[in-house]
C-alpha cells in the first residue's frame, strides 16, 4: 500500500474545485493504515529483556493458514537471549492456526485478550510423535507412543504461559470421534505439558476442548497456575483440567473448570512403572477452585499413584453438579501411598458422593503389574464441608488386609436429596474418626466429641513465590 502523505489545504485548493476537497481527504484517509501499539501489564514469575510479536516471523491470523513453522521460527530466534534477559513472544489479534510446537527456557508466552490459538487438525504432519511416559510404561489411551501435545516442552527453566485472558482451543471433537471409534493407534495429544522443567507458570488463559488434558506439567517443581478457565463438554472423553503429576512444590488457584473428567487429578506413574520411576506428587496447594463434572470428581488423588502422592492441601473448594468431592483412586498393583491429605471450606451442591475412596479401580497397563504392591492410604482430613442435594454422604471402599486408616472428617453438614438412599455411608475396610457430622457416619468412623481434623498451618515454599510485574507491547492495524 502507498504511504499516507501530508497534503496542504491551500495546494489542493489551488488545483481542483472546493467541492471536491472533502471526498479526495476521505479517500486516502480509507487508503491509510495506522499502526497503533497498546502496553499491557501483566504479573509473572520473571519479566524478560527481549520481545518479539508471532507476525514478525510472518504468521498469518486467519485461522486457516498454519502458522506452525511461524511458531518454532520464532521461539527459535528467541531463545538465544535465554542467557540475556530472557525474551517473549507475543501473540496479536487474530486466529492462530498451529501444530505442536515446543518452548524454551527463560520465555514467555503471551497471549492477547483477542488472540485465539487453535490447534490444527492435520494429524499426520501437524503432531509429532514421542516415546511414553517412563512412569506409565506406555499411552494412555494406547500401548503404542503418544503425540506431542499442543504447547510442549521438557527441560526448561523459567517459562510462562500467559496472557489477559487469551484463548487456546484444542478443536477437541476431531480428535474425540476418533477415540471412541477406536482409530487412534496412539495417545491423544494433550493441550500443555511440560516435562522435566523448574519454575513453570501457565496463567490468565481461556483454555477449550483439549483432545485430551488440558494442562499436565510431569517430573516437574515449583509450578504455579493461576487464573485459568478450562471448558470441554461434560460428555468429552478424559478432559481432565489440570493433572500435576510426578511433580513437587505446585500451586493452583482461582481456576474455573468445566470439564468431561476430574477438573483436577493429582497423578504419580502407573503401576510397576510408576514404582520403578519413583516420582512423587508431593507438596500442593489447591485453593479457590470452581468445578462442574457430572460424570467425574472435583479432585482426585489417582488413579495413577504409584510414585506416591504426599501433602497435598486444598481450601475454599467450590463444586456444582459434580459426581464426587476428593475422590481417591487405587487399587492392588499400585503399591506407593496416598498419605497427609488435607482439604476444608468445601460447598458442594448436587452430587453423587460427597467423599469416595475407591481400592479397586483395576485399570493396570498390563498383565505385568505385582499382585503384593498394596497402596497405603493414610492421614486423610476432610473438615468444614457444606453439601447439599446429594445422593450418598459417602462411599469409602478400603482393601482386604489393606485397609484405609487414619480418616478424619469433622464439622461437615450433608443433605441428602428428598428421597435419600437407605444407607447414606458405605465402608469397608477403612478406620478413622468423625466429629460433628451430619447425617451419622458409619461404624468404622465413631463420633468423637472435640474432634476438629487437622489442616497444615505452615507455608510451603511454592506460597512465597513473588510475582513481577511485566510488560507486553502489542501491535495493531487500523
Amino acid at each position: 500500500m502507498e504511504p499516507c502523505r501530508r497534503f496542504t489545504t491551500s495546494h489542493v485548493i489551488r488545483t481542483i474545485p472546493a467541492i471536491l476537497i472533502l471526498g479526495i481527504l476521505s479517500l486516502r484517509v480509507a487508503e491509510c493504515r495506522v499502526k497503533v501499539s497498546s502496553t499491557l501489564q501483566y504479573p509473572a514469575i520473571n519479566c524478560r529483556k527481549h520481545s518479539a510479536v508471532l507476525t514478525d516471523f510472518g504468521a498469518v491470523g486467519d485461522g486457516k493458514t498454519s502458522n506452525t513453522k511461524a511458531f518454532k521460527a520464532a521461539i527459535d530466534s528467541l531463545s538465544k537471549f535465554a542467557s540475556d534477559g530472557g525474551a517473549q513472544l507475543i501473540v496479536p489479534p487474530g486466529k492462530w492456526l498451529t501444530g505442536s510446537f515446543n518452548l524454551t527456557s527463560h520465555f514467555t508466552l503471551f497471549l492477547h485478550k483477542d488472540a485465539l490459538i487453535l490447534a490444527s487438525q492435520d494429524m499426520e504432519s501437524e503432531w509429532p510423535l514421542l516415546p511414553v511416559l517412563p512412569s506409565y510404561g506406555r499411552g494412555r489411551d494406547a500401548a503404542d507412543g503418544r503425540f506431542s501435545s499442543l504447547i510442549f516442552g521438557t527441560n526448561l527453566t523459567d517459562v510462562v504461559i500467559t496472557g489477559n485472558n487469551g484463548t487456546i482451543d484444542g478443536q477437541g471433537a476431531f480428535w474425540w470421534e476418533k477415540f471412541r471409534n477406536d482409530e487412534l493407534k496412539v495417545t491423544r495429544p494433550y493441550m500443555i505439558e511440560l516435562m522435566y522443567s523448574d519454575q513453570i507458570q501457565i496463567s490468565n488463559l481461556t483454555l477449550i476442548n483439549s483432545p485430551s488434558w488440558f494442562v499436565h506439567p510431569v517430573y516437574s517443581s515449583n509450578v504455579l497456575i493461576q487464573g485459568l478457565t478450562i471448558l470441554a463438554p461434560v460428555d468429552s472423553p478424559n478432559t481432565d483440567g489440570i493433572d500435576p503429576d510426578s511433580c513437587t512444590n505446585t500451586r493452583i488457584e482461582d481456576c474455573f473448570i468445566v470439564s468431561g473428567d476430574d477438573c483436577i487429578a493429582v497423578k504419580s506413574g502407573w503401576d510397576q512403572y510408576g514404582i520403578k520411576f519413583g516420582m512423587p506428587s508431593k507438596h500442593l496447594i489447591i485453593r479457590r477452585l470452581t468445578c462442574i463434572s457430572p460424570d467425574s470428581a472435583t479432585i482426585a488423588l489417582g488413579s495413577e499413584m504409584s510414585g506416591g502422592i504426599q501433602d497435598v492441601r486444598a481450601e475454599d473448594i467450590t463444586a456444582i453438579d459434580t459426581e464426587s468431592g476428593v475422590r481417591i483412586k487405587t487399587a492392588i498393583g499400585r503399591g506407593a501411598f496416598v498419605k497427609d491429605i488435607y482439604a476444608r471450606r468445601m460447598t458442594f451442591k448436587t452430587m453423587k458422593y460427597v467423599f469416595w475412596m475407591t481400592g479397586t479401580y483395576n485399570q493396570h497397563p498390563d498383565e505385568g503389574f505385582n499382585p503384593k504392591a498394596f497402596p497405603e492410604i493414610q492421614g486423610i482430613n476432610y473438615k468444614d464441608v457444606v453439601a447439599e442435594n446429594v445422593t450418598y454422604a459417602a462411599r469409602l471402599d478400603g482393601i482386604a488386609n489393606d485397609p484405609f486408616t487414619g480418616i478424619c472428617i469433622s464439622n461437615a453438614t450433608i443433605t441428602l436429596t428428598e428421597k435419600p438412599k437407605k444407607l447414606p455411608w458405605n465402608c469397608t475396610d477403612v478406620a478413622g474418626v468423625t466429629g460433628n457430622v451430619t447425617p451419622q457416619p458409619c461404624s468404622s468412623l465413631p463420633e468423637k466429641e472435640g474432634v476438629d481434623c487437622h489442616f497444615p498451618e505452615d507455608r510451603l515454599p511454592i506460597d512465597d513465590i513473588q510475582l513481577k510485574t511485566c510488560f507486553a507491547t502489542t501491535h495493531a492495524l487500523f
